[in-house]
């Protein structure tokens, strides 16, 4: 008679059991590497907040009208927001109040803010995009063309603005050039135009850069496909080019975005503020600097306000824009590999 052979123990219960040691080995490393991070950036960026948020619900101190006294600021409620939000502006519209209560220059200061945000974003976007595609050609002196793009944005901010200056002065090569007197950092108008002027020329390079790194992603057996098929070059653009640069293209928009949003050194120096009555090129960002020359806690009241706008523009960028995206680029990643 022959032996039934017996079959060997199994050794999924061990395997099992060790594989589910190292998840848990790498999930507290991973936990005490992230740790001194996060307590890093609550004490850098979460204190900073919170404390402005709590000075903004105090008085500043100062005289007391009925006793003539100095006084320390004690609790305010509300008060210091109300200051920015609910006082009107007497008629003058949006972006044209006249400066002469807290309402009116937030409210002038918040049109100027998105109006620099929307023009200059949407310029520098197209500009961008098309500095984007000539970079990512191949010929010869490509090297040398993508340094000279990317100049502007190497240049400091302040020197940027400096540089306007001069070229936007009343003597300056601008109106040479336009055979005009026209007063690029007094008059309402032209200020704010000469201020996108200087963003946009500043600030594009960036946004080419950022685009240029998704071009880079786009495998050149698309194109070839494409041109089989029979696609021209506009096809080719909106149907293979857009769809798979988005991810880069909204991330670049994002980050231009927020950063227009807290727009100050480039108006500060080049119209000094100012320009026209006043107010024409004051940013939500300048106008905290010059109230914090007269009361930290109004000032930490108009700046909590602007981190609320800022915050919610992001999270509606990363929460509704970013999640369409993801999924769009994961379902056209599905239809090419069918």
């Amino acid at each position: 008679m022959s032996a039934t052979p017996t079959a060997a123990p199994s050794r999924r219960p061990v395997l099992r059991a060790g594989a589910k040691k190292a998840r848990s080995s790498q999930a507290r490393l991973a936990v005490y590497l992230v740790v001194p991070t996060l307590v890093l950036l609550a004490v850098v960026i979460g204190y900073p907040v919170v404390s402005a948020i709590v000075m903004s619900f105090k008085n500043d101190a100062g005289l007391d009208p009925s006793t003539g006294l100095f006084v320390q600021g004690g609790f305010a409620g509300v008060q210091n927001y109300a200051h920015w939000l609910l006082q009107e502006c007497g008629g003058g519209g949006p972006g044209s109040c006249p400066p002469g209560t807290l309402g009116a220059q937030f409210w002038n200061a918040a049109f100027v803010t998105f109006f620099f945000t929307v023009v200059t974003v949407v310029l520098e976007t197209a500009f961008g995009f098309w500095m984007a595609v000539i970079m990512n050609r191949t010929f010869r002196g490509r090297g040398l063309v993508r340094a000279a793009i990317l100049v502007p944005w190497a240049i400091p901010t302040a020197v940027t603005a400096k540089l306007w200056f001069f070229i936007f002065s009343v003597a300056g090569i601008a109106n040479a050039v336009l055979n005009s007197h026209i007063l690029w950092t007094s008059d309402e108008w032209a200020s704010r135009f000469a201020i996108i002027i200087a963003d946009t020329w500043k600030t594009t390079p960036f946004m080419a850069l950022l685009i240029l790194a998704g071009l880079q992603l786009i495998p050149e057996e698309l194109y070839e496909a494409a041109k089989v098929d029979g696609a021209g070059a506009w096809q080719r653009f909106t149907r293979v080019t857009l769809p798979l640069v988005r991810p880069a293209l909204m991330v670049a928009i994002l980050f231009r975005v927020l950063d227009a949003l807290r727009l100050y050194d480039l108006p500060a120096i080049l119209t000094g503020g100012g320009g026209g009555t006043g107010n024409a090129t004051r940013t939500l960002s300048i106008l905290v600097v010059d109230q914090i020359r007269q009361g930290f806690n109004a000032a930490s009241a108009l700046s909590t306000i602007t981190f609320l706008i800022i915050f919610l523009i992001a999270f509606v960028f990363v929460r509704f824009l970013g999640t369409n995206v993801v999924r769009t680029q994961e379902a056209q990643q599905k239809g090419v590999a069918r």
